[in-house]
C-alpha cells in the first residue's frame, strides 16, 4: 500500500483552501481502498458560524472530505491522472448517518472502499473516525464528467 502528502494531494484534487479536506493520504489500495486524514483547526473558516458557542464541523462537510477521498480513489483505481478535460463529480449520496460531532482538535480518519466503477460511475462506502469512534457513514456515487472550458 502506498501513502499520499499534500503534494500528491494537489495532483488529484482540483480543491483548494478552504475547501482541500483531506490532509494526508494514509494508504491507497488501487481498486480497492483509501484512508486518509484531516486535521481539525479551530482556525478553519466555517468554525465562525457553525457554531461560535460549540464549533462543530458541519456534516456536509465531513460528507465531502469522504467524498475527495472518493476522488483520489477513483483516479488511482483507473490508473489516471485529472486533467484539465475531466474530472470526478460527486452525484449521489445515500444512507448518510451522524453518530457524533466533530470539533476543533480532532483528527478525522475518513476511509473509503471501492464497490464498482462502471462506465465511468463510481460506487463508494465511506466510514469517518475521531479516535477510532464511528462520526458517520455514508455511500457514494462518483461520475466522470468531461469539463466545459
Amino acid at each position: 500500500m502506498e501513502s499520499m502528502d499534500i503534494q500528491g494531494i494537489l495532483e488529484y484534487l482540483p480543491h483548494r483552501y478552504p475547501f482541500l479536506l483531506i490532509d494526508r493520504v494514509l494508504a491507497i489500495d488501487p481498486g480497492r481502498s483509501l484512508t486518509g486524514l484531516k486535521n481539525v483547526s479551530f482556525n478553519e473558516p466555517f468554525f465562525l458560524g457553525h457554531f461560535p458557542q460549540r464549533p462543530i464541523m458541519p456534516g456536509v462537510l465531513i460528507l465531502e472530505a469522504l467524498a475527495q477521498a472518493t476522488g483520489i480513489l477513483a483516479f488511482k483505481s483507473q490508473e489516471e491522472k485529472p486533467d484539465h478535460h475531466s474530472m470526478y463529480y460527486l452525484v449521489g449520496v445515500d444512507n448518510a448517518r451522524f453518530k457524533r460531532p466533530v470539533e476543533p482538535g480532532d483528527q478525522l480518519i475518513v476511509e473509503v472502499r471501492l464497490d464498482r466503477i462502471k462506465r465511468g460511475v463510481g460506487k463508494f462506502f465511506g466510514e469517518a473516525k475521531v479516535d477510532d469512534q464511528l462520526v458517520a457513514t455514508a455511500e457514494f456515487l462518483c461520475a466522470k464528467r468531461d469539463i466545459d472550458l
